[in-house]
């Protein structure tokens, strides 16, 4: 059976497979969102036990070539604290989206990378960071999976972007104008070709950063982008964040 050692690894979810034994979904760098069974997972004196969590940076080894391979072992490489509260609760959409978009076995490094950072800035609790991160983030999503249309010219016309009209990207559509009773939910020329200057860098996640921090109203957009490409009206994640903000 094939054998990998020493992969770098995210855990997304987690499922039980019987009295001892969990079924893990992992995100890893050269072998994109596998299935692994971490068999003894759940007893108390297994190794496995204190490392499998979420949103913490892991080497792991697994070996077959079934659609499940089989967990070998799982480190924990340390060197950032478990979010908690509403950080956690941002952890958590991050692997809803991965699960609902990514296929299983492709792999995509750079979007581990961005996701090994964003999980970082959620750890550090720097709450002016977040938003930002999550908007690079996603937009990293969409263009890996390739669903992020072209952000330097109109979708349908392939038109230039005027520096001061207000664009706005719909789901069936992509990027176009938006309409004189849309001032919110938009962003000017500019701005739009900003972010797909900050895409083509060497380093996209950093080059975003400054850019989305810049564009508030770039929230409701990708939002939008987002439900409709998972098909829900509304991800999990953020329904529990509503429903307990109402409490």
């Amino acid at each position: 059976m094939r054998r990998v050692a020493d992969e770098p690894a995210f855990v997304l979810h987690r499922y039980d497979w019987s009295e001892s034994s969990l079924i893990l979904e992992l995100f890893t760098r050269r072998h994109g969102r596998i299935a692994v069974v971490a068999k003894g997972a759940k007893r108390p004196s297994s190794n496995f036990r204190p490392v499998l969590l979420p949103l913490q940076p892991l080497h792991v080894a697994f070996s077959g070539d079934a659609e499940i391979r089989t967990l070998k072992s799982a480190e924990w490489l340390g060197g950032q604290a478990m979010p908690a509260g509403e950080a956690l609760l941002v952890g958590y959409h991050l692997n809803e989206l991965l699960l609902r978009l990514l296929a299983r076995d492709d792999a995509h490094p750079a979007l581990f990378d961005a996701y090994a950072a964003t999980v970082g800035v959620i750890a550090a609790r720097a709450a002016d960071a977040t938003e930002p991160a999550l908007r690079a983030f996603e937009l990293l999503l969409l263009r890996e999976i390739g669903l992020l249309p072209s952000l330097a010219a109109q979708t349908g016309t392939l038109a230039p972007l005027a520096d001061d009209q207000a664009y706005a990207l719909k789901p069936e559509a992509g990027l176009l104008e938006a309409a004189d009773d849309e001032p919110r939910g938009s962003l000017s020329g500019r701005q739009w070709r900003a972010l797909q200057h900050a895409l083509d860098d060497d380093a996209p996640f950093t080059a975003l950063l400054p850019q989305t921090a810049a564009a508030p109203d770039l929230k409701p957009q990708l939002r939008a982008l987002l439900h409709y490409h998972c098909g829900v009206a509304s991800l999990r994640t953020r329904q529990m964040m509503l429903d307990l903000q109402a409490l």
